[in-house]
């Protein structure tokens, strides 16, 4: 599933007439990078939710070929973990991939989806987290989010401590882990917090590059050291 319903307020004002999920990075909208990478992670479907400028998502992917999309519209938005809900009978029983819809990062030596799907474990996770470290996190300035122990264990951090892991907004999610959260909007921490609760939350460290994106500031700053690290690339 792939996370595109949101207002993407603090992106503003560019987002009052386009959904962050399709701003563009150096000429490329951030949904079709994402989309991209999970087609070529072996992802045949995906469902992408839709309520703000919703049309214009669903017409900007008219033409996609892979992965075979299917809409989850929501006509009162659920945040995150609503709307993961709300699709559950389109995304099915089996482990599924959840990604939010603005997320940009570069691989590392492998794909982080596959890497995602090669360490997932059911018989000691609901659900496996990509982090990313803080400091070296483009564009991040936050205090992280968790902590991840030597055997893969995620722990949230607590108030006033500073954490040195990001999230890095993508996942695989058991579906039974919603098996007792209410109806209409909720976040995914909530999920978070029961996985953890239970002991099944974990995650892995993402290997490449990672970008903050949630200001028309932080958009300029990526694109900009996305560029730099392609000129160097080139010149290697």
């Amino acid at each position: 599933m792939v996370l595109t319903a949101g207002f993407g307020k603090r992106m503003r004002p560019i987002t009052e007439t386009l959904p962050k999920p399709l701003v563009e990075v150096n000429g490329e909208a951030m949904l079709d990078r994402i989309l991209d990478r999970l087609a070529e992670a072996g992802v045949k479907k995906a469902v992408v939710n839709l309520h703000h400028l919703g049309e214009m998502i669903e017409a900007h992917l008219a033409d996609r070929k892979a992965p075979e999309i299917l809409y989850s519209p929501e006509p009162e938005i659920l945040e995150t973990g609503g709307g993961v809900k709300k699709a559950l009978p389109q995304l099915g029983k089996e482990p599924f991939f959840v990604v939010n819809g603005d997320v940009l990062w570069l691989d590392g030596r492998d794909s982080a989806l596959r890497r995602l799907a090669e360490a997932w474990d059911g018989r000691k996770m609901d659900c496996l987290l990509l982090l990313h470290e803080c400091v070296f996190a483009y564009g991040y300035e936050g205090l992280g989010d968790f902590f991840l122990d030597p055997v893969g264990v995620v722990r949230r951090r607590r108030e006033r401590e500073v954490a040195p892991f990001v999230f890095g907004g993508m996942q695989i999610m058991d579906s039974k882990l919603f098996d007792t959260m209410p109806d209409g909007p909720f976040s995914l921490n909530r999920v978070y917090d029961l996985a953890a609760e239970r002991g099944r939350l974990h995650g892995i460290c993402h290997d490449g590059e990672w970008f903050h994106v949630g200001t028309p500031e932080d958009l300029k700053f990526a694109e900009d050291a996305m560029h730099h690290m392609s000129v160097r690339a080139i010149h290697r």
